[in-house]
């Protein structure tokens, strides 16, 4: 299954890159860190959601959610703003 979301994931970092060269927008080095720091810790969410619902543990699975899945979307919320802030100055 992990082998299959690297490929997604690469497919689509791939497909960011050229995309974002075609509308002439730049990222700086610490918003490309933040995007993926929020990246990792979603995955990370996922795997342990599942993970613990595999388990039989529905209330380690909505802590999982709850504790990284959420700063892990505010990451990448701030990303996207920095990000839509910058093209636009």
């Amino acid at each position: 299954m992990w082998l299959v979301i690297g490929l997604i994931l690469g497919a689509l970092l791939i497909w960011l890159v050229s995309f974002m060269k075609g509308k002439g927008v730049t990222m700086r080095w610490y918003e490309w860190i933040l995007g993926l720091i929020g990246l990792a810790l979603l995955l990370f969410t996922v795997q342990n959601y599942f993970g613990s619902q595999a388990e039989l543990e529905p209330t380690a699975a909505n802590m999982f959610l709850l504790v990284t899945g959420l700063p892990a979307l505010i990451l990448l919320a701030i990303t996207w703003q920095l990000v839509i802030r910058h093209k636009e100055s």
